[in-house]
């Protein structure tokens, strides 16, 4: 860990109610099996040997104002967790990988009490904001059965600088273009095909196109 960085580091850590010490222990740890991993207190990993860290996982220490500091950050990978470069995962959220399956993230991070259950695949680009109580899902576990019925692929593929918006549920099979913007509390289902557009509702269309988010 470069000394230029230990001061947003130790904040980092106050802000959580994290021991700066147990972090630095538990970051030297990591270290030790070829992971660039450092996480605050109260954050469960399953399958560490299937993550695999080009860039650095800081699991539990970006604080939110809302969240609580007591909350459990469970990580879960039985598949392949890929983590190209920098990203963070907030205090609560779940992260499921099943056997077999690969999750692909870039720079960017996941906010506070939001999950990935994940059992086929999934990617997601560089600069995503991904907010509070979002759901990504890509496996129904349970199959109803109709006439007609279309099948869907089940990876899903979120692209460059999305903002995904708070208590947003995306399911199997969906693509969201670069620089899109998912509205709080859609339901997305759909395969979308044009960057920069804000989609909404239930379940998810285009509202507005030519957009452009900071």
């Amino acid at each position: 860990m470069q000394l230029a960085n230990l001061k947003k580091f130790y904040s980092k850590c106050r802000k959580v109610e994290t021991p700066i010490f147990m972090a630095v222990i538990m970051w030297f740890l990591f270290r030790l099996c070829k992971k660039r991993i450092i996480i605050s207190n109260g954050v469960r990993i399953r399958g560490l040997r299937n993550i695999e860290t080009r860039g650095l996982l800081q699991v539990g220490l970006d604080y939110a104002g809302f969240m609580n500091n007591r909350d459990l950050t469970y990580i879960r990978v039985d598949g392949h967790l890929i983590i190209r470069e920098s990203y963070s995962i907030g205090k609560g959220c779940r992260v499921d990988v099943g056997r077999g399956a690969i999750v692909e993230v870039g720079r960017g991070y996941m906010n506070a009490n939001s999950s990935f259950v994940i059992m086929h695949g999934l990617k997601v680009g560089n600069d995503c904001a991904i907010s509070w109580g979002v759901q990504i899902l890509d496996d129904d576990f349970h199959e109803i059965q109709y006439a007609g019925k279309k099948r869907k692929s089940n990876p899903i593929e979120i692209g460059n600088h999305v903002w995904i918006g708070s208590n947003v549920t995306i399911l199997k099979g969906v693509i969201i273009p670069d620089g899109c913007v998912v509205a709080s509390g859609a339901v997305v289902i759909s395969r979308f095909t044009e960057k920069n557009c804000l989609i909404g509702g239930n379940p998810a269309r285009v509202i507005r196109k030519s957009i452009n988010w900071s």
